[in-house]
């Protein structure tokens, strides 16, 4: 009895005749409890995609960048993440308010090596274990399971620098040129530091 696997992931097992297989990957690596391993590898990290979807099942896919460990593994079950200052669309924070389900890649882009972490997200307002600077709020994803994937088709590439708009302790964080474009001035949340920038 499967886990994982609902009828339309079965029904095409079935049909390309790796039902077999696919049982045997989640018996060997699909595992509900973070790892050592795990923890390396997530906290060393500088970025994820993130997957959701609103009540209505309608996906979303977002990128979150960071410096490494701006995840953080608070205990064998929740990992934590802050949400930085973006375009105040919440496209997927809004999601994981209806439906929190999510699911989150990690890649090493240089190994090359992913996993795959699905769970259930909540937004902490005041996370007493985890404060990060302009952090709007933490995200903390409780597992429900998590998985390494072949990497073989990872494009090998390498990075060149971090984006300069992470905030960082001991830096002012330069202000997105997007928000001193003309469209924007005038409808930036109250106090958005753009909003008096005339740099």
């Amino acid at each position: 009895m499967s886990r994982i696997y609902h009828e339309g992931q079965r029904k095409l097992q079935r049909e390309f005749d790796t039902m077999r297989l696919a049982d045997r990957l989640e018996q060997v690596t699909c595992r509900t409890r973070i790892t050592p391993e795990d923890r390396a590898f997530i906290e060393s990290r500088d970025m994820f995609f993130l997957a959701t979807a609103d009540a209505a099942g309608r996906p979303n896919c977002s990128y979150k960048g960071g410096d490494p460990g701006f995840v953080r593994v608070i205990d064998e079950t929740t990992i934590a993440f802050p949400n930085y200052d973006g375009n105040g669309m919440f496209l997927s924070f809004g999601n994981a308010t209806v439906n929190p389900h999510v699911g989150l890649l990690f890649i090493d882009f240089e190994s090359p090596k992913r996993l795959r972490l699905n769970g259930e997200a909540a937004l902490v307002r005041a996370d007493p274990s985890y404060q990060a600077k302009e952090a709007q709020f933490t995200v903390r994803v409780t597992v429900r399971e998590l998985f390494p994937n072949c990497p073989r088709y990872i494009h090998k590439y390498q990075l060149v620098e971090r984006a300069a708009h992470v905030p960082r302790a001991g830096v002012e964080t330069p202000v997105p040129a997007w928000k001193r474009f003309e469209w924007a001035h005038d409808v930036l949340p109250a106090g958005d530091r753009a909003g008096d920038d005339e740099s």
